[in-house]
């Protein structure tokens, strides 16, 4: 059975007559930033809505896309007449999957030289993932200083400030956790490479190799339902 986070819909509200695109999971929620849909949180959920300022035509274009591009993802959307399309874009990769690629290469990692390695592409200092993300700030704090709107020069220095003060200490501490696991040269004693070869000393030469099994991990129980959720 489809999780209830596979599904969404795509309507325009009848009494704000904002479109608005409500359900899924982090992942939709992705797609539908992508689309150019603008992310409201609330309380009890997150949901999404067509930017300010559009045309009724522009407003009907993102909706459809969005349809398009949740059911090309394999999500269930339920949508107004106006936003139903048979077209289907193929997907790609966000930069961010380069990133998450490296949580997972420190999740594998058996050694302090392997995490050294993997820490490095985000602290290395003229081409790392935060000396870009430095410079992303930098320019759009530049950005807002020619925007020309009240808020904008406090919107350009706050901007400044993440990336001189609160990335600045992200930096130094990132860099001296690489630098000390680069220095370190050792095993993680809770982590091995298994290299399926038995020993010569195995007597049992039919065994598959010589590591012990994996614990056993017991399934957790399901979720109890809200009472609110009962019908």
């Amino acid at each position: 059975m489809p999780r209830v986070d596979r599904f969404l819909t795509v309507r325009r509200d009848p009494d704000s007559e904002e479109v608005i695109a409500r359900g899924g999971d982090p992942e939709a929620h992705s797609l539908l930033q992508r689309t150019g849909l603008v992310p409201v949180v609330r309380v009890h959920e997150t949901y999404h809505r067509a930017p300010a300022g559009l045309a009724r035509d522009e407003e009907c274009r993102i909706a459809t896309e969005a349809v398009a591009r949740l059911r090309s993802a394999g999500y269930h959307v339920g949508c107004d007449e106006g936003f139903d399309t048979e077209a289907r874009p193929l997907g790609y990769l966000p930069l961010g999957a380069s990133v998450s690629h490296l949580a997972e290469r420190i999740h594998q990692a058996t050694t302090t030289d392997e995490a050294a390695e993997v820490l490095t592409e985000l602290t290395a200092a003229h081409d790392g993932i935060l000396a870009a993300l430095g410079e992303v700030l930098a320019v759009t704090a530049e950005f807002h200083e020619g925007l020309g709107g009240a808020a904008d020069p406090h919107i350009a220095r706050r901007l400044r400030y993440l990336a001189d003060e609160r990335l600045g200490i992200i930096r130094t501490d990132l860099c001296d956790t690489r630098n000390a696991l680069a220095d370190r040269h050792a095993p993680h004693p809770g982590r091995s490479t298994c290299a399926e070869e038995v020993p010569a000393t195995e007597r049992e030469r039919s065994a598959v190799c010589a590591c012990p099994p994996p614990p056993r991990t017991v399934a957790a129980p399901p979720p109890a339902v809200a009472a609110g959720l009962r019908h």
